[in-house]
């Protein structure tokens, strides 16, 4: 069956829909939509000038003289777990060997990463059109973490602490070596390591004691507590006797310095009532000696004037005076030598018989 001919005048009119038709081929290939998340290179074909794209929206290019090539610039996945390699963005787990010769494995390790939309040209000069940029992943990424888990005993790398220090030296490798490609890595995700049997009892034991530990600090912690509150108590109480054993010392110091007061007001009343009683009798005493003193005189000077008068008086009158004195007294004298003058004389008074 033959197909029918168009009549004579429609036939300008199939030229101009053709026309039509190819300039709005020529326009969509001319125009790229670049996507949020993507960025492009365009390529002139003629100069071999490079240009990045990074901003979302509409691009343009000139036919057979540019060519515009995309890529994925959001963040991705990298992925190791499994035991066979699947694609650039999911490969086989990560086995490491120990420092001190022994192996373990990391179940689910995962590699936050992204292309940096600036150097877009320097992903697609080094790894090719498209996503090709990915495949520096794969060999940098085991390496790199074999190589810092590695330098970790089994256990050391058993400690949180310890494979999350080897984990932050891992991404800053990644991102030196992945950085001149134009790759950032954005985040390093591991899990706990596991080990062979025996040593995940070990660690099951250690966390074990470790947990014991903790609560043997925590009471620890919360003895001392105790003991701390139970030291403020007895401070508290300590202090409050000795403010109070303070306050009755001050009033028995208040009241004896009032006793010690008075006593020395009575013992300075008491002294100068015995001095004044002292210099009256001193003066009585120095006034009757001056008097006796003066009586002594004038006997003395009686006396004198006496004996001075019977020193004047005849012999006869002394010898009265002595036969005065002598009476009633019986002399006894007895010669004992043909002597005229005694040598020896006894008188006895004889009044006293």
């Amino acid at each position: 069956m033959k197909a029918p001919k168009l009549p004579e005048s429609a036939r300008p009119w199939l030229w101009v829909v053709a026309a039509a038709m190819a300039t709005l081929m020529l326009l969509a290939y001319s125009v790229v939509d670049i996507e949020p998340g993507e960025a492009a290179v365009r390529i002139n074909n003629i100069t071999s000038a490079e240009t990045a794209i990074t901003t979302p929206g509409w691009t343009t290019r000139i036919p057979l003289l540019h060519a515009i090539y995309k890529l994925d610039a959001a963040p991705q996945t990298f992925s190791m777990k499994g035991d066979d390699d699947q694609d650039d963005l999911h490969v086989r787990k990560l086995t490491v060997r120990a420092s001190d010769g022994s192996n373990f494995h990391f179940e689910d390790t995962t590699i936050i990463f992204q292309l940096k939309g600036d150097e877009a040209v320097t992903a697609v000069r080094d790894a090719g059109p498209d996503n090709g940029y990915r495949r520096w992943l794969k060999p940098y990424v085991r390496s790199i973490l074999r190589d810092e888990f590695g330098r970790e005993s089994t256990i050391a790398v058993s400690d949180p602490t310890t494979y999350a220090q080897a984990t932050n030296r891992a991404k800053d490798r990644l991102n030196e070596v992945l950085g001149p490609h134009g790759i950032v890595v954005t985040q390093l995700v591991t899990p706990r390591p596991q080990f062979n049997e025996a040593y995940e009892h070990a660690i099951e034991e250690r966390n074990r004691l470790g947990n014991e530990q903790q609560v043997i600090r925590s009471n620890i912690d919360r003895a001392q507590t105790e003991r701390e509150r139970l030291i403020a108590e007895v401070d508290q109480a300590q202090n409050r006797i000795i403010q109070e054993r303070r306050a009755n010392l001050e009033s028995d110091l208040a009241r004896a310095v009032a006793e010690l007061s008075e006593a020395r007001r009575e013992s300075d009343t008491y002294r100068i009532g015995k001095i004044a009683e002292g210099q009256a009798a001193l003066s009585a005493a120095s006034a009757r000696a001056q008097q006796l003193a003066l009586e002594l005189d004038a006997k003395y000077l009686a006396r004198k004037a006496e004996i001075d008068a019977f020193r004047s008086q005849p012999v006869e009158r002394v010898m009265e005076r002595l036969g005065q004195r002598l009476e009633g007294i019986t002399i006894e004298i007895k010669p004992y030598a043909d002597d005229a003058t005694p040598s020896r004389v006894r008188y006895e008074d004889a009044r006293a018989r």
